[in-house]
């Protein structure tokens, strides 16, 4: 069986809108999710890169995220055919382990916890794909790289992309 190793953050769950909210309204900014294409916030406003960071930190934030419209359903139908591992870069956010495998638990419950893989370096994982929002995870990777469409890498070549979970099965399952 083909494995397929699927990023949470910005692919599965979604980060961005919470992290944007909770930004605009420590800083009284009124940043959209329009205002960040082709860049990320901290290139927005540099001047507050730690503090950015730093809102990812809160133990929970992670916990209570939106799922990505699609995801569980693709999924779910994926895992009848390929081995499905969920990858996420959590030893950038350690605080960030405990809240990602509950919010993995519930809400990806018919996937084998074991396939839950808690790294920093992606280029470690053995599969035939990895679908990611960043590229720099396939450069070391020795599978296929899948770049999944979000504002900051709209203008990102080079690679596979597909812009929903309605790609995702076509392209796996045509």
């Amino acid at each position: 069986m083909k494995r397929i190793a699927i990023d949470m953050d910005d692919v599965i769950a979604n980060p961005l809108s919470k992290h944007l909210a909770l930004f605009n309204k420590t800083y009284n900014e009124n940043i959209t999710i329009q205002d960040l294409e082709g860049k990320y916030l901290t290139e927005i406003r540099p001047n507050l890169k730690e503090e950015i960071m730093n809102i990812y930190t809160e133990p929970t934030f992670f916990r209570d995220l939106d799922v990505i419209e699609g995801s569980q359903e693709v999924i779910k139908e994926l895992s009848q055919h390929y081995e499905i591992f969920i990858v996420t870069a959590a030893m950038e956010i350690p605080p960030s382990f405990t809240s990602k495998y509950e919010w993995l638990k519930d809400h990806f419950n018919f996937l084998n916890e074991r396939n839950f893989v808690f790294c920093g370096d992606k280029s470690i994982i053995k599969a035939d794909y990895l679908i990611d929002d960043n590229s720099r995870h396939f450069k070391r990777f020795d599978g296929q790289g899948i770049l999944f469409t979000n504002p900051y890498n709209i203008y990102e070549t080079g690679y596979f992309r597909v812009d929903n979970w309605q790609e995702v099965k076509d392209y796996f399952l045509k």
